[in-house]
């Protein structure tokens, strides 16, 4: 157990909800990119829309408590609960920090969680080495970095094909008005999807380090306080909204229709939800954009715009080496304190 002062671990928790609230407005393109690249919904409600879904997946998790095995993951599955310490978390965090702010000015939708995972993993290695790692978790994270977004375009795929074939016989105007309600529903869906994994990330930093400093005891499990402080931050973030990214995620990688969008955002909850029922930390970014760019195939392979694509995906693979050399450099800084 390592000493940390009240003021200190109350300053780390601000220092996490603020990470959680910058995840929701970094992120908030991975929710409403499609009814607003489809004008179901104009930017204001979307953002709304949206950070609606993502606390109320809070109430979800009430009613099915082994959803939140994410926090687990990240909690006590990366890196061993049993050496993270305050500075430990505190790199971690400014490591993720660091890198959302950096590709939230560009405009890239690269990935809150594995910023944050990058973050944890370069500060527990300068902590404790490559001992401190369960490398069984990390995997598990790094093969779902190439999975997600597969499987997401994938089915993406099957949903338009599948829907085009049960509408088939419905009049354009008819088939239109259909479209437009499912992609609604199925947006709502994606944005409590979205919620729920990714506001689990930030309770498994608030709680591990709890537990660290001796303010949890028994059971590491996460305290009800922290998951609803949690959901509230990022649905805040999601409220205000991240315009830059929303564009590139809504209309620059393919133009959408409202069956595409309805697609895309159905593909992206079946695989987060999935994700969360098993503990796995995946990128909702990752997740979407794989699904937005199925959807556009399904149309014709040159509707989706591939240097686009290739930058997103550029910024994937370096998003999690970048945020571990940040938290590194800021984890050994405290060690000069």
């Amino acid at each position: 157990m390592h000493q940390l002062a009240f003021p200190l671990l109350v300053g780390l928790i601000v220092l996490a909800l603020a990470f959680d609230y910058l995840n929701g407005l970094h992120d908030a393109a991975n929710s409403i990119a499609t009814v607003v690249a489809t004008r179901l919904l104009s930017p204001v409600t979307a953002v709304v829309f949206a950070a609606f879904f993502n606390f109320a997946a809070y109430f979800l998790t009430l009613v099915f408590p082994q959803l939140h095995a994410v926090a687990e993951t990240i909690g006590k599955g990366l890196i061993d609960k049993d050496v993270v310490t305050p500075a430990v978390i505190f790199g971690a965090l400014v490591g993720a920090m660091f890198w959302n702010v950096v590709t939230w000015l560009k405009g890239i939708p690269s990935s809150s969680s594995h910023a944050l995972i990058g973050g944890l993993i370069g500060s527990g290695v300068a902590h404790a080495g490559f001992t401190g790692i369960h490398w069984g978790g990390l995997n598990k994270t790094l093969i779902a970095i190439v999975l997600s977004p597969t499987i997401g375009m994938f089915l993406a795929l099957g949903v338009m094909l599948l829907s085009s074939w049960a509408l088939h016989r419905f009049t354009a105007v008819k088939a239109e008005r259909t479209f437009r309600a499912m992609h609604l529903f199925s947006s709502a869906a994606y944005s409590l999807s979205h919620g729920l994994n990714d506001a689990q990330k930030t309770m498994g930093i608030i709680t591990v380090l709890l537990y660290s400093t001796g303010y949890l005891s028994g059971e590491f499990e996460v305290p009800h306080w922290v998951a609803i402080s949690c959901y509230i931050a990022i649905a805040m973030g999601t409220a205000t909204g991240g315009w830059k990214i929303i564009e590139t995620m809504g209309s620059r990688i393919t133009k959408l229709s409202q069956h595409q969008g309805f697609s895309a955002s159905t593909a992206g909850s079946i695989v987060i939800f999935g994700a969360s029922l098993l503990g796995i930390p995946v990128s909702t970014t990752h997740t979407i954009t794989g699904s937005i760019i199925g959807a556009g195939v399904a149309r014709r392979a040159s509707a989706v715009r591939w240097g686009v694509a290739k930058n997103v995906v550029t910024a994937w693979i370096i998003t999690i080496p970048a945020s571990a050399a940040v938290g590194a450099l800021f984890y050994g800084l405290t060690r000069l304190f």
